[in-house]
């Protein structure tokens, strides 16, 4: 008897699903699963955070989570869905945070938010940031999951990446001097109550504000799915579901780790272990001279675990969705664009005290008003990008 599929139109079969590809999650659980009894080496704590690293790349692919994107569907088409789903996610997470930050413990270990000084720096390399991911094509995490996810022409982004966000740690001495304040976390200066609040009723000004702006948008015509149990392995999952898994599982690495989610000092650190294997002799650098993470392996750094976590985690969700294929197609101008675009992330991530992950996710969710001086000045620094997308025939 011939199966119900075989029994099937083939312009109906066209429209069957995609199917699970069963030998490429096979391996790439294999590989987790080993992953997690090598990283048990180094503590439970490492091997938690490789399964969270591995959520959040599950998470970012079903839910196609990006900043970039969100940002100049934002400028371009006046859509704001993805914008929405981060205020959300910001929202979410900025309550987590709050009563671990203020108890300063937590599994008997301190913990500390996403804090760095308001300054000059930070601005410019905000700026560059902003330039840069619309250039490059994603922000730092998205460049992990679309790896994962098959996008491999993203491995030029990411190595660009990586050189950047260690050219910058080596003049990280020309940027220490300009003004800047001390780190101002409102949590502490107003109470974590009164910090709550008041974060929450910015974001939901800027939801206000924000769909006045969009009512005269016109937005993409992709449908967001409706969330149901049989599409939380195989995907797709709408923005909102993945905003939310994005801030529980942040809240979880602070828990964790001791600290929240963060991806350019992974990229950084790398680099760095590269360059001394290569020769390179870290004393003649002052941010690098005396770093023990240099001597330790990757695989005690947190951010290096969950970094790879997540490239894993986006493989086996592409797997699960059957969508898993090589994206190997690059024009010689993309090439271009996306080296320049690299460069100015790693370069302006560094300079800045992080990415969209650490500088701006974790930091609004630490209070940190670092955060908020960040995405102002990336989202000016998008402005320009996308005036520059045209230029390496990048679509809008």
């Amino acid at each position: 008897m011939s199966s119900s599929v075989e029994n099937i139109h083939p312009s109906e079969s066209r429209l069957l699903p995609p199917q699970p590809q069963k030998l490429v999650m096979a391996i790439a659980l294999a590989i987790f699963t080993g992953g997690v009894v090598l990283l048990s080496k180094y503590g439970w704590r490492q091997s938690a955070l490789f399964i969270i690293g591995g959520l959040l790349g599950v998470s970012l692919y079903h839910s196609s989570f990006g900043f970039a994107s969100a940002y100049r569907k934002l400028l371009v088409n006046r859509d704001v869905r993805g914008i929405y789903a981060q205020l959300v996610m910001l929202a979410i997470a900025t309550v987590l945070f709050a009563p671990v930050l203020a108890a300063g413990k937590a599994f008997g270990q301190e913990v500390a938010g996403a804090i760095a000084p308001v300054g000059i720096s930070g601005a410019i390399g905000a700026f560059i940031f902003g330039v840069g991911m619309q250039l490059g094509g994603a922000c730092g995490c998205g460049t992990l999951y679309t790896i994962g996810g098959g996008s491999y022409t993203m491995l030029i982004t990411l190595t660009t990446f990586c050189l950047g966000a260690f050219w910058a740690s080596l003049t990280r001495h020309l940027w220490t001097g300009l003004p800047k304040t001390e780190p101002i976390v409102l949590g502490e200066t107003l109470g974590w109550t009164g910090a709550v609040v008041l974060q929450l009723g910015i974001l939901l000004l800027l939801a206000g504000l924000l769909w006045f702006w969009s009512k005269q948008g016109k937005p993409s015509s992709r449908e967001h799915p409706s969330p149901t149990y049989s599409r939380f392995f195989s995907g797709p999952w709408p923005l909102f579901t993945g905003g939310i898994a994005l801030a529980v599982l942040n809240w979880l690495t602070l828990l964790i780790s001791g600290e929240p989610w963060r991806i350019t000092w992974g990229f950084a650190l790398w680099t760095a272990k590269i360059a001394t294997f290569f020769g390179w002799n870290p004393s003649t650098s002052t941010f690098w001279d005396g770093d023990t993470a240099l001597s330790n392996s990757v695989l005690a750094d947190v951010t290096s675990v969950m970094n790879l976590g997540i490239i894993l985690g986006a493989l086996l969700a592409a797997a699960l969705a059957g969508k898993l294929t090589l994206q190997t197609q690059i024009t010689p101008s993309k090439v271009i664009a996306t080296v320049i675009g690299g460069l100015l992330m790693g370069y302006g991530a560094f300079t800045a005290f992080g990415c969209n992950v650490s500088a701006f996710f974790s930091a609004i969710a630490s209070t940190s008003l670092h955060g908020w001086v960040w995405i102002i000045c990336a989202f000016f620094g998008t402005a320009v990008g996308i005036k520059l997308r045209p230029l390496f025939h990048l679509p809008s």
